[in-house]
């Protein structure tokens, strides 16, 4: 079963408004290794598929930020991360909700996708499938 990644845009992708930490080509990447990847956003569902349709990437979905939680009903996964820059991103009853059994607080350096939460101090998920390492942070 893949682990699911969702990923805020503003602040996150280096496509964003701010630009963040998180390439193109990762995106490419983790979608290569067969992770189910989309965003969640406070962008209009529009903005968010085109922007997937611009970086030649079929994302697996695109959800407002306040619906996060339907992700997971949605898609069975091994595990769900989202991937924000701010405080929203992790706080929001739906992303405590999709998040329960997860990570809730992502940031990315080097091709890894580096995350804390309560009941984890920090977890690192490689871009491959072979293994997630966690540590403290």
């Amino acid at each position: 079963m893949p682990l699911l990644i969702s990923l805020d845009i503003d602040g996150t992708l280096e496509v964003g408004d701010p630009p963040g930490l998180i390439s193109v080509e990762m995106l490419r990447q983790i979608k290569r290794l067969g992770y189910l990847v989309g965003s969640c956003s406070d962008r209009p569902i529009s903005y968010q598929q085109q922007m997937w349709q611009r970086l030649e990437i079929a994302a697996d979905f695109t959800v407002l930020k306040h619906r996060l939680a339907d992700v997971k009903s949605r898609f069975p996964a091994e595990g769900y991360y989202h991937v924000g820059d701010t405080d929203v991103d992790t706080s929001s009853p739906a992303r405590r909700a999709s998040a329960s059994s997860g990570p809730t607080r992502r940031s990315c350096a080097r091709g890894v996708l580096s995350c804390s939460s309560d009941t984890s101090p920090h977890m690192e998920v490689p871009l491959c499938r072979s293994e997630a390492t966690t540590g403290s942070h």
